[in-house]
């Protein structure tokens, strides 16, 4: 079985789309400090590019370890976190980063489990939405594209943690 990648989103509409998100980012919270909270590992490029829009030096950026998927490409349903937040969150304005939102599932964990923690406000910023596999509604405040029910990799998604250095978006055909 041979596998060819098919580009979905280029590295120049990922860009310009990361720019346009920073500086609505920067704009809201322009006079508050922020935490963006990156869900790993597929976020952590977008994050990175994101951090770097928001033109505010008051920002500052924790990680958290979640797994959901394993080697497959069907979510386990279950929400793991591998690794925690290394400072409180309690009266912060948070902003969680996630590469995609499908089910719904690991960002209504994420809320709920974020609130026990008290922070002051709770956003979610997410480079793609898969409307088409959502088991549970969830509000995505800051959105990159919307995209149609395919298995996606590159630019932080991964298949069985290959693919996740590419700088585009890209969809695996297997032939």
């Amino acid at each position: 079985m041979s596998e060819r990648l098919v580009t979905m989103l280029s590295q120049e509409q990922i860009a310009a789309r990361v720019k346009e998100l920073g500086a609505q980012i920067a704009a809201e919270y322009k006079d508050r400090h922020v935490v963006l909270v990156v869900v790993l590992k597929g976020s952590f490029i977008f994050a990175a590019d994101l951090c770097r829009a928001i033109d505010m030096t008051t920002v500052r950026v924790d990680f958290l370890g979640v797994r959901s998927y394993g080697e497959g490409t069907e979510t386990s349903g279950v929400v793991q976190i591998t690794q925690d937040l290394s400072k409180p969150i309690a009266g912060e304005d948070v902003i969680i980063v996630e590469d995609i939102v499908d089910t719904g599932l690991t960002i209504a964990h994420l809320m709920d489990l974020f609130r026990t923690r008290q922070p002051r406000s709770v956003k979610v910023c997410a480079l793609l939405h898969k409307p088409a596999r959502a088991r549970v509604e969830v509000k995505v405040d800051y959105l990159g594209f919307t995209i149609e029910d395919k298995f996606v990799v590159g630019y932080g998604l991964d298949f069985a943690e290959r693919y996740r250095n590419l700088p585009y978006i890209g969809v695996v055909e297997r032939s």
